[in-house]
Formats: C-alpha cells, structure tokens, sequence
C-alpha cells in the first residue's frame, strides 16, 4: 500500500486537467510569494544591519560580503541540488513547509551570535532551510500554470524577492532603532538591536509553514499533458544524491562509480585547492576562508554534475550539456553578480556617506527598492511572456534588457551628490535589472522534462549563488575594503560582469529554440522513457 502524500501516490489517479491556470492556481500562487517575501526578509535584513554588525564584532566590509553573499549562497546552492531532486520526487508541499521553519528558526538563532564565526555558522544554516524553497515553488509553479501563463507566474512569484527586500529595511531599520532607544545599553541577556531584529524576523516563518501545509499538491506535468509519475523511494535517492554533492561524502559516492572516477575527483579537488592557495596568497590571507567556501562549492557543484552524467544521462544531457541551458543560467548570473551587490550595500552606503537614520533608509529605500523591484519583474515577465509567443527566445532578450540598461541609472547612482539622486537613480537601476528574472526562469523551466524541473531550479539558482551572490557582494566589499572602504567604487566595480553576460546570452538566445524543439528527442537518445 503507497503512503499517503509520496510521489507515487499523489499520481496514481491523476484527475484530467484543462490546461488553465484555477482560482485557486492564484491562491496557491498568493501564499507561495508571501513565503518568498519571508524568504528574502530573512536573507536581506543583514543589509540594514550591516553597520552595526561590523562596528560590534570588528568586520571589514569584506567580511560583511561574505557573510550576506558567500556564506549564505555556497550552503545555499548545495543543498539546493539534493533538494531539488527532493522536490521531484516527493511532496514538495512538506518540503517548503519543513524548510522555512527551518531558515525561520536559524534567523532568530543569529540574533545571539556574538562573533562573526558565530554569524557565520547561522547564515549557512539559514541557506540551507532556504535550498528548499524555489525548487519546490518553481516545481509548483510549471504544475499549477499553463506554459503561455508559466513566466508571469514566476515572475510574481519573484516579485516576492523585491518586497522581501525592501521589507527587511522597513521592519529592521524600525527595530533596531526602537530597541537601541528603549535599551541603550543593551535589552535582556545583553541583546541590542541588530540582534533583535534577526529574533523578530525569524518568528513569523513558523506560523506560515503551518499555512503552507495546507496547500494541494498537483499532479507533475498533468497541465502540460505529460503526467509524470514520482519516485516509490523518494529518501533514497535523496539520501545517494547527498553522497554525490555534500563533501567529504562526495568521495564515497564517487568511490561507488570505481577508481577511474575517484582518480579524477580528488585530482579536480586537488585544483581546486591550489587555486585557492593561489587566491589567498594572490589577494591576501584576510580572503581565505571566501575562497575556501567558494572552493568547496566549485569542487561539489562538479561532484554532482558527473555522478548525475552516470546516474541519470537524460537528466544531464538536458541540463548540464546543454549550451543553451548554461548559457541562461550563467548569463542571468551576470546580472545578478551587479544586482545583489548593489542592493546589499545600498543601505550601508547611504548611511555612510549620506548621514541617513536606519528608520528613514527603510522608507526611502527599502520601499521603492521594493516597489522598483516589483514592476520591473511583473512587467518584464508580462514582456517576457509576449516575445515569447513570437519566437522561442524571445523572453531572453528580456533579460539582455536586464543585463544591459541598468548601467547607466547605476553609475549615476554611486557618482551623485545627494540622497535623493541615490534614491531616484537606484529605483531606475532595480525596475530595469529585476525584470530579467522572470524571462530567464522560465527559458530555464522550458528546456526539461517535468520530471526535471526540481533539478534545473536548482542548476539554475546555481547562476544566481555561487556566481551572483558568492562573487558580486564580496568583490563589493573587497574593493572598498582595500580601497579605504570606498563603498561607490566597490559597487561600481562589479559591472566587469556585463561584457561576459552579453556573451552569453547572445549564444543563449542562438541556442534555445534547437534545444527547447529538441529536448524530447535528446532525452530519449540518453534513454528516457516519454
């Protein structure tokens, strides 16, 4: 007898579907942003504490962006792919529910670190509750909506990213500041106010986990008219895909496939270690533990890819050898590398140099950034969706939009004088950079199978971790770290992103409609069974 809430059972008499997005397809889609708002809220609210935080435990600014981007993003990544297979094959109702409980409890957690190491080891815990999120939503998401609704969907749901954000200013620069005035000495057990807020911001993730339990979980691909049947050992092959990507388990699984495919993961792990060798002597012994985790997620990220070649080759081929997949995702990694840079250290940087209180920074930004983010990724996705039904790449150019037209409102932004020359010009940036997400989502979703659409999430937000959030947040701070924490030019200097996006996304836009026209065909060869 199947267990009630597997995979296997959840398919087992799958009801027709006509193809069209319900009310409650809206309902569900409504309490999946509020998760990703709590979500972001949790991830961004180091942005206005930033200050606080590297006056109290004595960080750099380098340190500030490896524990917003780096440490946070690696974990992140990681077990996103496990996850992400996870959210193929299981309930992934319960797999966003477990998890945001999860990411909620550890971001009240950092509100008791005391050390930057301390803050470290919550971030990564916050990471990984977080892994659980999108894969599952994107999943949801490509089962709830037909394909000519798919990109607006997600871009709603990515909209929840920018309100998140901007709420974050808005609660944190509110608490600290009204802690710090009813406690200037420090409040109970000698908590002050950036502590307080992770406390207060981590709360409420419990009470919507319950809410999101109650969602139905659909039937996999029956709005695409590809019913996909789940997996009867769902914790299986979760707990053999944790061998293939969680070091040092990686060397036993890789053990599992004989000597020649151990021979070359420890010599590729061997690299990477003199790499980072070189990185820290190159940059100074203060980068180490930056390349130390980036290290550790380049050397798991290639773990997987080759255990998921010899485990599942149609899986693989449609992902990992796929030009235009790759090319999507590390061309919106581009984008990302500049965006997340820009939007974490907005509020340090207008409160350095502009004199700005955290109360006024949350409303001043923290609500347009909101309010930019969430037009620039509705419109983009509505855009998106439209180009799309011209030709198969249209929504990528999108996201070429994203890459490109931000610069100038940028630049602008870290050159001007005044605080409302910031603030105007950052709005512009975000609107135009946020409305690349949507577009390159849904090309992502669109080059798998069903079955799949768990793990390209995952590969997807690879793109937007381990190369947008790990890299562009710590370059930021790098810069303006040894450059007297010059703030402007650290953020400035993240735009040597742009030049390899535009080479991406061109091959990514050449590409796509061959792949997306011949992702059945591919996959058969490889030996899947449509």
């Amino acid at each position: 007898m199947t267990e009630p809430g597997t995979a296997a059972a959840e398919n087992q008499a799958p009801e027709p579907h006509n193809g069209e997005a319900t009310a409650y397809s809206w309902y569900v889609l409504g309490i999946l942003v509020l998760v990703y708002v709590l979500n972001f809220v949790d991830r961004q609210i180091l942005s206005i504490l930033a200050n606080d935080i590297k006056r109290d435990l004595s960080l750099t600014d380098a340190d500030l962006g490896f524990l917003y981007g780096t440490a946070f993003a690696v974990f992140y990544s990681l077990f996103g792919i496990p996850l992400g297979r996870l959210a193929d094959s299981w309930h992934r109702v319960r797999l966003m529910s477990i998890g945001l409980t999860l990411w909620s409890v550890m971001t009240a957690i950092s509100g008791f670190s005391r050390t930057g190491t301390q803050l470290t080891i919550a971030r990564i815990g916050v990471g990984v509750g977080e892994a659980t999120a999108s894969p599952a939503a994107y999943s949801l998401i490509s089962d709830y909506f037909p394909q000519r609704l798919r990109a607006t969907a997600l871009a709603i749901y990515s909209s929840g990213l920018f309100l998140g954000g901007g709420l974050s200013l808005l609660v944190g620069g509110l608490i600290v500041e009204e802690w710090n005035a009813a406690y200037p000495a420090g409040g109970p057990f000698g908590l002050v106010g950036w502590q307080a807020a992770f406390m207060a911001v981590g709360a409420p993730g419990v009470l919507l986990a319950l809410w999101v339990a109650t969602i139905r979980e659909p039937v996999r691909g029956a709005i695409d008219g590809m019913v996909t049947l789940g997996s009867p050992q769902p914790f299986k092959g979760f707990a053999a895909e944790l061998l293939n990507v969680i070091p040092p388990l990686t060397l036993l699984g890789v053990a599992r496939r004989g000597a020649g495919a151990l021979v070359i993961n420890i010599a590729f792990a061997a690299l990477i270690v003199c790499v980072v060798i070189g990185l820290s002597a190159f940059l100074g012994t203060a980068t180490q533990q930056q390349w130390i985790f980036v290290g550790v997620g380049v050397y798991a990220v290639f773990s997987w890819a080759t255990a998921l070649k010899a485990h599942d080759l149609p899986t693989f081929r449609l992902i990992w050898a796929s030009p235009a997949f790759i090319c999507t995702t590390l061309g919106y990694g581009m984008v990302a590398f500049t965006s997340y840079a820009s939007s974490y250290w907005a509020a340090p940087y207008a409160e350095r140099v502009f004199g700005i209180a955290k109360g006024e920074l949350g409303w001043f930004i923290g609500a347009p950034g909101a309010l930019a983010g969430f037009l620039g990724v509705i419109i983009g996705g509505r855009v998106a969706d439209a180009l799309h039904a011209r030709t198969a790449s249209g929504r990528l150019y999108v996201t070429l939009f994203g890459l490109i037209a931000p610069i100038i409102p940028l630049v602008a932004a870290y050159r001007a004088d005044t605080f409302t020359a910031f603030v105007i010009y950052s709005f512009f940036a975000q609107v135009m950079s946020s409305s690349a997400l949507g577009g390159a989502a849904a090309t992502s979703q669109l080059l798998v199978l069903p079955r799949m659409r768990g793990t390209a999430t995952a590969t997807f937000f690879l793109a937007t971790t381990l190369v947008g959030l790990a890299l562009g947040p710590f370059m930021a701070g790098y810069v303006s770290a040894t450059n007297n924490d010059n703030l402007s030019l650290g953020v400035l200097s993240t735009l040597v992103s742009v030049p390899i996006g535009l080479l991406l996304l061109f091959v990514a836009i050449r590409t796509v409609p061959k792949a997306q026209a011949e992702r059945e065909i591919r996959a058969k060869a490889a030996g899947e069974a449509l």
